[in-house]
């Protein structure tokens, strides 16, 4: 529930308390003194569902622009006239507790926070973000996204957008580009230094390590993490849930893209650098539809003959932007995602038809080591390139006919030209347990 005061202007008495009384709401009515244009200041609590229409009541009957008006949370309400009121705007028995568009609008411009603030923790998660990127470390990436204060602005574009407010919608869109710019600017600085004093992780292919390949090669999966984000943004928002965690969620759709993109740039991949950018765009349209969807359909939007049709519009406008870039960018995350499921499928037969071949009599000296599917280009254009099947035996040199067996065994499963690749590791029983290997391809007749 809500207690709500209003600064009643000069001359607009009489309507306020037409109003009030009009919706049964007992309230308490003071003079007002103070001689700066006010005639009376009225409190009086009201359900939380309440607080919109009857808002909407007094802006229609021309008060709320010159009235002064408070709305805070109220804790307990001793009085039948209010739990009839109360039940008056309950549905199906139960209080609905959805936020009022005008709470909404306040909420949401709470959640960004002046500017000077917003760069520093951004810039500051941008080092963490990098740092945990490059170190592979999974621990130190959530931290950045713990700090980052993307919430508001998300969430603030979207209120901006459904209830026709010009400030907070473009306040809420430039933070979000002017974010993700300092990130991947941050991270590039960052990445540069560590690639100029040799800390290359993983080797030459920096994007082995896992907490970065997840995020230069996006495939559909990754618009449910932004998706969710919205819509859960927007229900912490109108619901009351914690905003904190959601905050650490659209973070997770935001942070480790943008600095994955400032790293690869810095390492100059740009098929790496390409795949993350795309990430970022994706999630940024994600988030960004799935709050102007929720929004909407929760009837966030401004009421009344003359307000709705204005706001639809532009509602309208926004969501078909959003709508069409997220499917523009969606074809080649679906044909990444059909290449990933093709690969776990070759890989997985392959291993299979290699067992089955290394269990044949002839070859009872022969053991099953790795077997991996190599892919060719850079992302978005992959394809997948050669089976890699890794056997151990005592002795050294080729097995005769095993490339060619194995080739005539996997390539059915493929759609593609392919290449068989067999690596011979030589087992002995002395200190170490491999003394060399070998390599064979077969690729068809």
């Amino acid at each position: 529930m809500r207690y709500v005061e209003i600064t009643v202007p000069e001359g607009k008495r009489r309507a306020v308390l037409d109003i009030l009384e009009d919706e049964e709401i007992d309230y308490v009515l003071s003079d007002e003194t103070s001689g700066r244009g006010f005639a009376a200041v009225v409190r009086f609590p009201i359900p939380t569902r309440a607080v919109e229409p009857l808002l909407d009541r007094l802006k229609g009957a021309g008060i709320s622009e010159e009235a002064r008006i408070v709305v805070i949370n109220a804790e307990t309400v001793v009085s039948e006239r209010f739990a009839t009121l109360r039940n008056r705007y309950s549905r199906g028995g139960q209080i609905e507790s959805r936020t009022s568009r005008q709470v909404l609008r306040t909420k949401a411009d709470e959640l960004t926070p002046p500017f000077s603030i917003y760069a520093v923790m951004l810039l500051i998660s941008a080092v963490v973000a990098t740092a945990g990127l490059l170190a592979d470390s999974p621990a130190v990436v959530i931290g950045a996204m713990v700090i980052a204060p993307l919430l508001g602005p998300a969430l603030a574009a979207n209120v901006g957008i459904v209830t026709g407010d010009d400030r907070l919608k473009s306040t809420g869109f430039r933070y979000q580009l002017v974010g993700v710019t300092i990130v991947v600017v941050a991270s590039i600085g960052l990445a540069t230094l560590a690639r100029l004093a040799g800390l290359e992780p993983a080797g030459v292919d920096i994007v082995v390590a896992t907490e970065l390949q997840e995020r230069v090669s996006p495939n559909l999966f990754s618009l449910a993490v932004a998706l969710g984000a919205g819509i859960a943004g927007i229900l912490s928002l109108t619901r009351g849930f914690s905003e904190a965690i959601v905050g650490v969620m659209i973070a997770a759709a935001l942070i480790p893209p943008s600095a994955a993109v400032g790293i690869t740039v810095a390492w100059g991949m740009s098929g790496a650098a390409v795949g993350a950018a795309a990430l970022v765009i994706v999630n940024l349209l994600s988030i960004n539809l799935a709050a102007l969807a929720t929004l909407w359909t929760a009837g966030y939007r401004p009421q009344g003959l003359f307000e709705v049709s204005p706001t639809r519009r532009p509602t309208y406008v926004y969501a078909a932007v959003f709508g069409i870039g997220l499917l523009v960018l969606a074809a080649p995350l679906a044909g990444i995602t059909l290449l990933d499921f093709h690969t776990t499928e070759l890989e997985s037969a392959a291993e299979a038809e290699t067992e089955a071949v290394l269990a044949e009599s002839q070859y009872d000296h022969l053991e099953t080591g790795d077997v991996a599917v190599e892919l060719d280009g850079e992302y978005p254009f992959q394809s997948i390139e050669r089976v890699v099947v890794t056997v151990s035996g005592p002795e050294s040199g080729p097995e005769p006919g095993l490339a060619d067996r194995l080739y005539e065994e996997i390539r059915p499963h493929g759609d593609e030209p392919l290449i068989v690749e067999v690596q011979y590791v030589v087992a002995q029983e002395r200190g170490s347990d491999a003394d060399g290997g070998i390599a064979e391809r077969s690729s068809g007749p």
